[in-house]
């Protein structure tokens, strides 16, 4: 009888596959929206797991504090604005207040949501151009997208580019970086397994061509490689 795979497995919320959330620092986004802006100071350039570039702290002029996700070139004592028109590296403003070929990073999928887009380090998307309420942003997967004009972004590029440039050299590092945040390392693939664990696997050998597209109708643990095509051959007009 078969079993689940390892994708399978990795959603019942075991021991294995639980996120170690006690090292992460918090969320880094955008603060909820005032009608004034609400200028604050970088106090600390921190490190968290659960995100790929630097965060910083920073304290504004009320006593509140967030994490926004570091800019390059911020340093401690530095000056960011929030909710704000001016132009600067590390500021939040709206799409709509933004120059057309200006860098950002940190976007607003839904206006208030904090940032959902562009947040990884070492990229940065760009303004091309304003339709009326809506704005027109060219992302690092050179795709475009059309946003709301109130969305608001960070200016600026993020922090930590060329972090996949160094390799890890050891199989230690890659072992000590993916259990940093629970990641399942090392990776077997579906045509090494046993045929009870994958159905790509089998007990002869190695061999590429069992790897086929699933059946139309086949059952979710059979759903797995290649997706098969909605419909084949020429369209009738």
């Amino acid at each position: 009888m078969g079993k689940n795979l390892i994708s399978q497995r990795r959603g019942k919320g075991s021991m294995r596959y639980r996120k170690p959330v006690h090292n992460y620092l918090g969320a880094a986004k955008h603060i909820p929206f005032q009608k004034n802006a609400l200028v604050g100071k970088v106090v600390d350039i921190l490190h968290c797991p659960s995100h790929s570039a630097p965060l910083a702290k920073v304290v504004y002029e009320d006593g509140s504090e967030s994490l926004l996700i570091a800019p390059e070139t911020i340093a401690v004592n530095q000056s960011v604005a929030a909710n704000t028109t001016e132009v600067a590296n590390g500021n939040s403003l709206h799409l709509r207040d933004i120059a057309d070929g200006t860098a950002i990073y940190n976007i607003e999928g839904v206006p208030g949501d904090g940032g959902k887009y562009v947040r990884s380090s070492g990229v940065f998307a760009r303004i091309m151009v304003h339709q009326d309420n809506k704005v027109v942003v060219l992302l690092p997967s050179r795709k475009q997208k059309t946003f709301d004009g109130k969305c608001r972004a960070t200016i600026g590029v993020v922090a930590g580019g060329g972090r996949l440039d160094k390799p890890f050299l050891t199989a230690g590092r890659k072992f000590f970086k993916m259990r940093a945040t629970n990641k399942l390392w090392p990776r077997s693939s579906g045509a090494k397994m046993n045929a009870v664990d994958h159905p790509f696997g089998n007990k002869r050998s190695s061999r590429k061509s069992k790897a086929r597209v699933a059946p139309k109708n086949a059952p979710p643990g059979r759903k797995a490689g290649m997706i098969r095509a909605r419909r084949t051959g020429r369209k009738k007009l």
